[in-house]
């Protein structure tokens, strides 16, 4: 039987050599992708679909980490691109572009009275709570969700190798949909706590008044409320999930979907705060690299004129719905269940008496690679994706969860698989 990741393999082996972990981003590295049974490289993409260098076709519900929202090689993208490229990418002074994508953020988003652009989310996230300690002269922070990879954040988790000891007591965790834990947290640390910094939604909907809760705790504790909209800009609503669940923060940092991929990322806020940009130190060389302002300009008018936003919450429903469905019908709910929003829903594995929720994940992968479904826990929507691409993962989700049904009961995964399970690692949210 011939390996249908053979030069995906081979590559890696050559990249390792000269790469860490033979990849530039955790998550596309074969601590996420089990070894012999996953793809490591791309060779294209187009739509909704993904080429790797064996050849295989996938239908992607990964996009990049949810940074593709239009679709790989967006025509309106790449047109606004090249044509810019014939002006240059980076000059010796600003461009013009700078302006008008600061302008359209600030039309688009509630929050937004100033902008300032990175590369990263990581940049990003740095810049606001860098300005939040600025402006409330405080050192403390708390966090909820995943906000890149800095001191300040990385240091609260399990990966905080590097990290030093004075700088990890600053970052204080609070649960999400639990308002308790934020109070105690003001509570022990009084007048100490510069700002809060939550995505605003991930694999949970926030109840009906945990934000709300979480806004007026922040502000009467003279604290500057900062959400992390990663993923949930551009995604669940055109102003991002302040906008769909009406609650507008201080700050808000974007990036992934804001440019359909191309590397540029956001902070934004109320002017009174923003204008501390002047006197923190947050410059970046490429910051105002053009060729990314473009694609990002391209993405929000196309946002804009046509029903992307629509487009995605009407499939990523039927996702969850059908989904849903299917593992009712495998009678694997009590061991599955699917969550979150439409643009972004997560299959949640549980542990059962015989496997870990790892185990069972490396079989799902390992099935839905080699059906031509590209995912690892989320299904991250994007324009592209067509009904029968949908239809495509529904049969093969089929497929899979019968699968897995007959091996639970049988007691026979660890045989199925044609790799060593995933190991337990760092844990980005939950």
């Amino acid at each position: 039987m011939s390996n249908r990741y053979e030069q995906s393999e081979l590559m890696l082996e050559r990249a390792m050599k000269s790469i860490p972990l033979g990849a530039q981003t955790y998550s596309k590295s074969i601590t996420q992708f089990p070894y012999g049974v996953s793809p490591y490289f791309a060779s294209h993409g187009k739509g909704a679909y993904l080429y790797d260098i064996d050849g295989n076709k996938y239908i992607d519900f990964i996009n990049s980490q949810a940074s593709v929202t239009l679709g790989y090689n967006d025509s309106d993208v790449n047109l606004a691109v090249k044509n810019q490229l014939e002006q240059g990418s980076i000059f010796s002074l600003s461009d013009i572009i700078e302006t008008e994508v600061a302008e359209k953020l600030i039309e688009m988003v509630p929050c937004a009275e100033m902008v300032r652009f990175g590369k990263n989310g990581s940049d990003a996230t740095a810049g606001a709570i860098r300005i939040a300690r600025a402006y409330t002269n405080k050192d403390y922070v708390a966090v909820c969700g995943y906000h890149g990879w800095q001191d300040w954040y990385i240091g609260s988790t399990s990966k905080d190798l590097g990290v030093p000891n004075s700088v990890k007591e600053l970052t204080l965790k609070f649960e999400f949909n639990d308002i308790q834990s934020l109070q105690k947290l003001f509570k022990h640390y009084p007048n100490k706590i510069a700002a809060v910094i939550l995505e605003p939604m991930n694999s949970v909907e926030p109840t009906q008044i945990f934000l709300e809760s979480v806004k007026r705790l922040t502000h009467e504790n003279e604290a500057v409320l900062i959400f992390d909209e990663m993923i949930t800009g551009f995604r669940f609503e055109n102003g991002g999930a302040q906008e769909y669940f009406g609650i507008t923060p201080d700050l808000a940092t974007f990036g992934k979907g804001i440019a359909n991929g191309f590397p540029v990322s956001a902070v934004v806020g109320k002017k009174e705060i923003m204008h501390l940009m002047k006197e923190i130190f947050f410059s970046f060389t490429f910051g105002g690299e053009t060729l990314s302002l473009a694609a990002a300009l391209a993405t929000l008018n196309k946002l804009q004129k046509e029903p992307v936003i629509k487009s995605i919450k009407e499939k990523g429903t039927v996702v969850i719905e059908t989904v849903e469905k299917l593992l009712e019908s495998h009678k694997l709910t009590e061991i599955i269940s699917i969550s979150g929003h439409p643009s972004w829903s997560f299959l949640n594995i549980r542990n059962t008496k015989d496997y870990s929720n790892l185990e069972i994940k490396t079989y799902l992968m390992q099935e839905l690679f080699k059906r031509g479904i590209l995912m690892y826990g989320t299904h991250n929507m994007s324009y592209a994706h067509s009904s029968e691409d949908l239809q495509q993962l529904f049969l093969a989700y089929d497929k899979v969860f019968s699968g897995l049904s007959s091996i639970l009961a049988s007691k026979t995964l660890l045989e199925q698989l044609n790799c060593d399970p995933l190991m337990p690692l760092f844990k980005v949210r939950g």
